[in-house]
């Protein structure tokens, strides 16, 4: 009888180890698996060290502070916008980053001789670009893609004054919960932003979020658009407070001013 206690009270020793130490191992995963944010210890000042197989070490990040004295002025545009009434927004998703909106294929730029395709919009609150080392309280963000699979992103500065109808349209998808999206299948009129018109930086940066892939073309608008402080605060509530990357250098790379 003594040695069947034995043998059993071993038995349940041996299983409770053994479960414990599963459980202490899935802790030191948990632990150790860290993903990106915008606060603490996965802030962009660590994705470098968190994201091992990312670009964020790299040469040429974005974003940057454009100084205008520093700009290479140019004459002559090399980007044309065909945004058209009839371009389908086919979802609306809250990543856990930002509010972003996919796009069915339709609106397009040309830029140095590329046509891209609009892929996406999503936001920044504060500004990520500055000019002039303002900050402006929002960004948005229109992502483009060529056949090839580069990459060049329209950085449209926002400044608080008018409702704006374009903001009230994607706010009337909000709130939204974080990993939750939403099917839209509207068309939207992005031309009435009038970026044909409009004076704009443009230099050789990389995506502003890991994997921070570089050689992204970047446009960045001078004039700021208008909406006013409940549509920027709209989306705030929706998005991770300060959902920026910090200044990046610019490490010798020269910034166009395009008018």
């Amino acid at each position: 009888m003594i040695t069947r206690i034995h043998y059993y009270l071993c038995f349940v020793f041996i299983i409770t180890s053994c479960n414990e130490a599963v459980k202490h191992s899935n802790d030191i995963a948990l632990h150790t698996e860290k993903h990106w944010s915008y606060s603490g210890e996965t802030s962009p000042e660590h994705w470098e060290e968190i994201e091992k197989n990312s670009s964020c070490g790299g040469a040429f990040q974005s974003p940057i502070n454009i100084i205008h004295k520093d700009a290479d002025s140019l004459e002559q545009s090399h980007l044309k916008i065909r945004y058209n009434a009839t371009t389908f927004i086919s979802k609306v998703e809250n990543n856990g980053h930002s509010i972003q909106f996919d796009f069915e294929l339709g609106d397009s730029i040309n830029y140095n001789n590329k046509t891209s395709y609009l892929k996406q919009i999503h936001f920044h609150e504060p500004s990520e670009h500055k000019i002039n080392g303002v900050v402006y309280p929002i960004e948005m963000h229109l992502v483009h893609l060529d056949d090839n699979g580069e990459v060049t992103v329209l950085g449209v500065l926002g400044e608080e004054g008018e409702e704006s109808q374009l903001f009230e349209f994607f706010e009337s998808f909000l709130p939204i919960k974080e990993g939750v999206s939403k099917e839209i299948n509207q068309h939207v009129d992005l031309s009435g932003l009038l970026l044909n018109e409009k004076q704009y930086y443009s230099y050789q940066g990389s995506l502003t979020t890991p994997p921070c892939t570089e050689n992204v073309n970047w446009v960045v608008f001078k004039e700021p658009i208008v909406l006013s402080e409940a549509e920027v605060l709209k989306l705030r509530n929706n998005m991770p407070i300060n959902n920026y990357r910090n200044e990046q250098p610019l490490n010798g790379r020269k910034v166009g001013y395009n008018y």
